[in-house]
C-alpha cells in the first residue's frame, strides 16, 4: 500500500490526512438525536443524467448499454460504469501576494465487473466508444481470472432509467461562473485582517481551492444517475513573534458549496480565529505526562472518533477480520450514552453525497446505538457477503479506482450532560481542542494523535493553554472509557481527506463535549 504522496506505509496502519487546502462552512453543523435521513424530504426529481456528458463528449444511452453488455460478456454477475469530469483551481497567497496558482482537469471513466468473489476493474482516460469497450473487455477478463469462461453467457442488462436522488449541495454561485478577481478579493480580505489585527503577526499564508466534479453512473441493474459535486476550501494561517519566540497556527473551513458561502462575517471569523489560536500559544505552559482524564472539545475532536472507531466499522476490514470489531455485532462496545452515526445526508457537509459511487442512495446509518454495535458500513460487495443491504457507503477517489466501504460524516450524537458540568467533574486533566496527524492500527485499535492546541483542566476549570501534546490509546478501550457525553454535538468545519488503501475521499466528523475517563498523554515543555 502507498500513502498519498507515494511513501510506503505498513498495511496494518492507515493515516488520516488533513487537506492542506481545507474548505468552508458557515458554522458547525449541529446534530441532535432526532436527526433523520433526508432521503424523503430532499429527494430531487430525475434530472436528465446524460445531458452533460452527451453534450460535452457525445456519450449516448446506446453507448452505455453496449459497454455494459461487453463488460458482462464473460458471464459476470454485475457491472457499473463511472464517468467523471473534474476541474479545480488552487491559489496560494503569502503576505498579500500570490506566489502560486494553477488549475487542473481530470476526465475519464471506469468499468467494474463482479463475478462471484472476483472483481475486475479497468479505466480509460479517453471517452471514445472503442476505448470504453476495451476497458470493459479488460475488466471482464480480470473478473474471470485473466481469461474467458468456457460457454459463458452475458447477464441481461436492464434498461437504463434515471432515478430520483437527493439534492444536498445546491450552489447559488457555481465555481465555473466565478472569476479570478472574486477569488483574490476574498483572500485579500482574510490576509489583510490577519496582518492588521496584532503587531505580533509577522507572516500570513492562505491556501484556497475550489472545484467541481461531474459524475455519471450507470449499472447493469438499470440505474442511471448524475451528480455535480462542488467542493471549496480555505486554509488561513499566520506566524507571530513575541520576545524572539515564534508561533504559528491556523483555521480552515470546509463545505460543498459555491462562492456564496464566503460571507464577510465568515471570512472575518476565519481570520480572527487563526490569529487567536496563534497568539494563545505564547501563553502555553507544560502539561505533565501520564494517564489522565481527557475532555474532547465539540466538533474537531471528532477526528478521534473517526480514527479510533470509524475505520474499524468499515465492513471490508471486518469481513477480512482485520478489525477489532469483527464478530461483535449486537455486542456492547461502549456505555449507554454513546450513539455513533455515519450520515451522508447532511446538507453541504464535506462528507455529503447524493448517492454513493456505485449508485446506492445516501443515507443515515446508526453504527453504535446506546453502546451496542448495530451495523458496519457496507458497499455492494460486503453487503452481498453479509447478506444485508448496502448502507450507501461505496466510495472511490476517482474513476481510476474501484469503490470500497468508506465513511461519510461520522459523529457521536448528543448526550445528557451540560459541557460545563463535564469540565467541572475533572480535577486534573486535558481539554483537547485541535487535532492533527492521527494514526490508527485497525487490527489492534491502537491510535496516536497530535493535539495542536488545548487547555489544562485544574480543579474543574480551564486554566492555561497547552500545546504540542500527544495522546496515545486504544480505540475500543477509549470508547469503553467514555463516561460523560455533552448535549452540544457539532461537526468539525476543517477539511479532512481520509486515506485508505491508496485512495482519499472527503469526509466529515464530529462529536459533543466528551469525557474519556483516562487516556495516556505525552506532555511537553513548549
Amino acid at each position: 500500500m502507498m500513502a498519498e504522496h507515494g511513501a510506503p506505509v505498513d498495511l496494518g496502519r492507515r493515516s488520516f490526512l488533513v487537506a492542506a487546502t481545507a474548505a468552508t462552512v458557515a458554522a458547525p453543523v449541529l446534530l441532535g438525536l432526532g436527526c433523520q435521513s433526508l432521503a424523503s424530504s430532499q429527494a430531487a426529481p430525475p434530472a436528465p443524467p446524460l445531458e452533460y456528458f452527451e453534450d460535452a463528449f457525445g456519450i449516448t444511452s446506446g453507448d452505455l448499454d453496449r459497454v455494459l453488455r461487453q463488460a458482462l460478456a464473460n458471464g459476470g454477475d454485475y457491472s457499473d460504469l463511472y464517468f467523471q469530469h473534474s476541474q479545480g483551481t488552487w491559489i496560494v497567497m503569502e503576505d498579500g501576494k500570490v506566489n502560486r496558482a494553477f488549475t487542473s482537469v481530470s476526465l475519464g471513466m471506469g468499468v467494474r465487473v463482479l463475478k462471484g468473489e472476483q472483481t475486475g476493474y479497468a479505466f480509460s482516460q479517453e471517452l471514445s466508444l472503442p476505448a470504453m469497450l476495451e476497458a470493459a473487455k479488460a475488466a471482464a477478463s480480470l473478473a474471470n481470472g485473466g481469461g474467458q469462461a468456457p460457454g459463458a453467457r452475458g447477464l441481461e442488462v436492464r434498461p437504463l432509467r434515471p432515478r430520483p436522488r437527493l439534492d444536498l449541495y445546491p450552489q447559488a454561485q457555481p465555481w465555473d461562473q466565478v472569476g479570478v478577481p472574486q477569488r483574490l478579493e476574498l483572500l485579500r480580505r482574510v490576509g489583510g485582517r490577519m496582518a492588521a489585527s496584532d503587531g505580533r503577526v509577522k507572516k500570513t499564508l492562505l491556501q484556497f481551492h475550489d472545484g467541481q466534479s461531474r459524475v455519471l453512473l450507470a449499472n447493469s441493474d438499470g440505474v442511471l444517475l448524475s451528480d455535480l459535486r462542488p467542493r471549496t476550501s480555505l486554509f488561513a494561517s499566520c506566524v507571530a513573534e513575541q520576545n524572539g519566540r515564534r508561533e504559528s497556527n491556523y483555521r480552515d473551513l470546509t463545505t460543498r458549496a459555491g462562492l456564496e458561502v464566503y460571507t464577510p462575517a465568515l471570512l472575518d471569523d476565519l481570520a480572527d480565529g487563526a490569529v487567536k489560536r496563534t497568539l494563545e500559544l505564547f501563553e502555553a505552559r507544560p502539561l505533565g505526562a501520564g494517564e489522565m482524564p481527557c475532555v474532547l472539545a465539540p466538533g474537531s475532536a471528532g477526528i478521534l472518533l473517526h480514527e479510533a472507531i470509524g475505520h474499524g466499522l468499515e465492513a471490508d476490514f471486518n469481513r477480512r477480520r482485520v478489525s477489532t470489531y469483527a464478530e461483535r455485532l449486537g455486542q456492547r462496545v461502549a456505555g449507554e450514552q454513546v450513539t455513533v452515526v455515519d450520515d451522508g445526508t447532511i446538507p453541504h457537509a464535506h462528507g455529503a453525497i447524493n448517492f454513493d459511487d456505485e449508485g446506492g442512495m445516501s443515507q443515515r446509518t446508526v453504527l453504535v446505538e446506546k453502546g451496542v454495535l448495530r451495523s458496519y458500513l457496507h458497499d455492494r460487495l460486503s453487503a452481498r457477503w453479509y447478506k444485508c443491504d448496502s448502507t450507501g457507503s461505496g466510495r472511490r477517489q476517482s474513476f481510476e479506482y474501484a469503490p470500497m466501504p468508506r465513511m461519510r460524516a461520522t459523529f457521536m450524537e448528543a448526550g445528557p450532560h451540560d459541557p460545563a458540568e463535564i469540565i467541572a467533574s475533572v480535577k486534573k486533566g486535558l481539554y483537547a481542542v485541535q487535532f492533527t496527524n492521527g494514526q490508527v492500527n485497525i487490527g489492534a485499535g491502537d491510535f496516536s494523535f497530535y493535539v495542536k492546541s488545548g487547555y489544562a483542566i485544574e480543579n474543574g476549570k480551564l486554566t492555561h493553554p497547552v500545546k504540542d501534546v500527544n495522546i496515545i490509546g486504544n480505540g475500543p478501550q477509549a470508547l469503553a472509557r467514555i463516561s460523560m457525553v455533552g448535549n452540544d454535538p457539532a461537526l468539525a468545519t476543517a477539511g479532512y481527506m481520509c486515506g485508505k488503501l491508496g485512495q482519499t475521499v472527503p469526509v466529515s466528523q464530529g462529536l459533543p463535549t466528551t469525557l474519556v475517563s483516562a487516556i495516556n498523554v505525552g506532555g511537553t515543555h513548549g
